[in-house]
């Protein structure tokens, strides 16, 4: 049995030390370049898998990425905007790509990413661009774009880094 804190735990950890291979280097306010592992993540235009398409009713990612970020000790703190917090709680429908964290057709714990990963060791985004699944009903893995409906909680002291969860999740349209 694999443990699924222990996999979320190592990925975001390798996220907090700059480890996000795919990551676009983003600019923070005072035009520094932040470390890899920043940012929604970075669509390669020569990807196979074409970018997500923002649809009515489901959560933008541009939305969630919209979050601002504040060094303390050795942690990112998210400073979410006032529309990003009222969202926390709220039934919602987010649209993209599965990070699977168990070895099975059907996943009830995975992480879903606004871009697809190339790499089965990569991460494709910092944690404004990846939402942390926990489902009710099981989802069916595909490297298609999924949807799927649930709580979201906005996170602004998660222990293992992430900023948003989506529990009671299960597929939707």
């Amino acid at each position: 049995m694999i443990d699924r804190r222990g996999v979320v735990a190592g990925l975001l950890l390798l996220a907090a030390r700059g480890g996000w291979a795919q990551s676009a280097p983003a600019r923070g306010a005072a035009g520094l370049v932040a470390p890899l592992g920043s940012g929604p993540g970075y669509h390669s235009p020569d990807s196979p898998i074409p970018p997500l398409q923002e649809r009515e009713g489901v959560l933008s990612w541009k939305r969630l990425a919209a979050v601002q970020t504040r060094a303390e000790r050795q942690r990112l703190r998210p400073i979410f905007p006032a529309d990003v917090k009222a969202l926390d709680q709220q039934i919602v429908k987010v649209q993209g790509f599965m990070m699977p964290l168990d070895a099975s057709e059907r996943q009830y714990h995975f992480l879903l990413s606004a871009v697809p990963t190339t790499c089965s060791f990569c991460i494709p985004a910092g944690p404004e661009g990846l939402v942390e699944v926990r489902a009710k009903t099981p989802v069916r893995y595909s490297v298609d774009p999924v949807v799927v409906q649930g709580r979201l909680s906005v996170l602004d002291n998660d222990p293992y880094g992430l900023f948003y969860r989506l529990t009671d999740a299960q597929p939707a349209r």
